[in-house]
């Protein structure tokens, strides 16, 4: 589901060659929704209303390759929106974008609905 961000690929990228250490990213992880999904050099259109609030992801330990979620994302009380993607931020005084991707299909949600992603099926993949 997950691309990486410009400012994260070059990140890694600098870190494992050596050129610089990998900064630490500020926890814990927030995940927001997104009504027209973004780039890696521009975030996407986050929804807002209702009671939207990015929620906050965690991981099973990465394998092969790739790291799934290992809990439910609940947002409730939505806005009326369709959701096209996620963008995913750090929690640093300036949150810092650092993954984007599109669901792998877009959801209409009504005024009051609940959207949720299931634990595991949140995936980021570096291959």
């Amino acid at each position: 589901m997950a691309n990486l961000v410009i400012v994260e690929a070059n990140a890694l990228l600098a870190g494992s060659s050596g050129q610089a250490a990998y900064p630490a990213v500020t926890a814990p992880i927030k995940v927001a929704l997104v009504t027209a999904t973004g780039t890696a050099a521009a975030a996407g259109t986050e929804v807002t209303g209702g009671s939207y609030a990015r929620q906050t992801i965690t991981f099973a330990a990465p394998s092969g390759g790739s790291i799934s979620s290992n809990l439910a994302l609940n947002y409730t009380n939505m806005p009326a929106c369709t959701v096209t993607g996620v963008d995913e931020y750090d929690s640093a005084g300036t949150p810092v974008r650092r993954w984007f991707g599109n669901l792998s299909a877009s959801k209409t949600v009504n005024a009051g609905d609940t959207f949720s992603i299931a634990s595991g099926s949140y995936t980021k993949t570096l291959s």
